[in-house]
């Protein structure tokens, strides 16, 4: 058998893709990944596709099902994609992120806090210190 390694995204459920995805966006430095219209018209107008399918978001014709994010300067990073669910968050995320904001930890913190982001609580284990936060949604993810 032959082995090799595997790509993979990471996948966040959201009840709002497109807004998690702008706010997490900007949390990173990262961008929203642009949005094929003409496909998407395409797609419509040949009927493999339906209008209610897609929406408008700033401006941009996209799939209203989800929204990815990545990372412009490093694009062999997995890129983030929120999909969109209709439930809302029932309990504690089994996976999360952790964003490695290094030395400006706390200023990090204090901007993500501003703009939308809620503070849980501080740890620490040795010399590993982190502030864990929920995002607009209530999602769980720390910066160390």
């Amino acid at each position: 058998m032959t082995s090799s390694a595997l790509a993979f995204q990471v996948t966040i459920d959201s009840k709002n893709p497109h807004a998690q995805a702008d706010w997490w966006a900007a949390a990173l430095g990262w961008q929203v990944e642009p949005s094929d219209e003409a496909m998407i018209e395409g797609l419509v107008a040949a009927g493999h596709a339906r209008e209610e399918d897609t929406l408008r978001w700033n401006g941009r014709l996209v799939w209203r099902i989800g929204q990815a994010i990545v990372d412009p300067d490093h694009p062999d990073r997995p890129r983030v994609l929120f999909q969109s669910v209709p439930e809302d968050k029932m309990a504690k995320n089994r996976l999360h992120l952790d964003v490695r904001a290094g030395d400006d930890r706390q200023s990090k913190v204090d901007e993500l806090v501003a703009a939308g982001a809620t503070w849980l609580h501080d740890g620490r284990v040795g010399q590993s210190v982190w502030t864990t936060l929920a995002d607009p949604e209530g999602n769980e993810f720390c910066v160390s």
